[in-house]
């Protein structure tokens, strides 16, 4: 039962991450802004990055396992 917080913050990190990414590039690929009044530049990176880093500490708590 230990592991059941690592679980469960494991699969919301990468549900998240995963999503934060698939919308990502789906709004870029059809050219929409990821956000208003920002470069668009910048909103992609920084969303991508985010999502990666939601990824990475996802892949981080199932090694807590």
């Amino acid at each position: 039962m230990e592991s059941a917080p690592a679980i469960f913050a494991g699969t919301v990190f990468a549900l998240f991450g995963a999503g934060l990414l698939l919308w990502t590039g789906v709004r870029v690929a059809h050219r929409a802004p990821v956000a208003q009044g920002v470069s668009p530049v910048a909103s992609a990176t920084l969303a991508a990055l985010a999502g990666a880093v939601a990824l990475l500490l996802a892949a981080w708590c199932f090694t807590r396992l």
